[in-house]
């Protein structure tokens, strides 16, 4: 039980860290919550604060997701995890996740996941992370919609790790690919809405939205 509590806990911990709104605040004196769609997330941190601040924040929120995923199953304090490490990994990479879409630090409303999901996605399996990226990149090029691009990534990436899955841990990588994906879909309701409805903004790599 120790090592759940402890694997939750900094896994969480982690994935709280809000990058968005602490650099935003050193940096440029602005709360990223009151611009843009007011979201703490990397996407929204580009366009209205500019890609100075934008992909740093982006590289951070991957990093908070992708170290602990790392990191902590092969700490001693987590080493009687329950189910083992690969266990662990999946246990820790969620609360990671979870962390930044309900972070301590901001009242418990943070970004959407995405950034983080790649950092644990990286961290979990290399190849996953590869198509993630490929069908990301290919949908934001052709489409400029980076919430398509996040939610089709999402998707990919999910069957991705339950084909690759080895025969032992199928069950629970799978499973974890199934609920950090309706975790992202879920966390995109409103872009979906707009998306529908063509009025989605397109992104602009000068920064800002067309």
């Amino acid at each position: 039980m120790t090592a759940l509590l402890v694997a939750l806990a900094l896994g969480y911990l982690s994935g709280s860290l809000p990058w968005g709104l602490w650099l935003g605040r050193w940096f440029k004196g602005v709360d990223v919550r009151t611009v843009g769609s007011r979201n703490l997330g990397a996407t929204n941190v580009y366009r209205s604060l500019g890609p100075a601040l934008g992909v740093p924040v982006l590289l951070l929120d991957i990093a908070k997701g992708a170290v602990p995923t790392w990191l902590v199953p092969t700490l001693a304090s987590t080493a009687g995890f329950p189910g083992g490490p690969e266990w662990c990994r999946l246990t820790v990479g969620l609360a990671a996740v979870l962390g930044h879409v309900f972070t301590m630090f901001a009242g418990f409303k943070g970004g959407k996941g995405v950034a983080t999901t790649v950092g644990v996605l990286l961290a979990l399996s290399a190849p996953a992370f590869g198509v993630f990226m490929a069908v990301f990149v290919l949908t934001v090029a052709v489409t400029r919609w980076i919430s398509l691009g996040s939610i089709l990534g999402a998707l990919a990436f999910t069957v991705t790790l339950g084909w690759l899955a080895t025969p032992r841990f199928q069950g629970p990588t799978f499973g974890f690919g199934i609920a950090i994906a309706l975790l992202v879909i879920v966390r995109h309701k409103d872009n979906i809405g707009r998306l529908l409805r063509g009025e989605e903004r397109r992104f602009s790599f000068k920064g800002g939205a067309q």
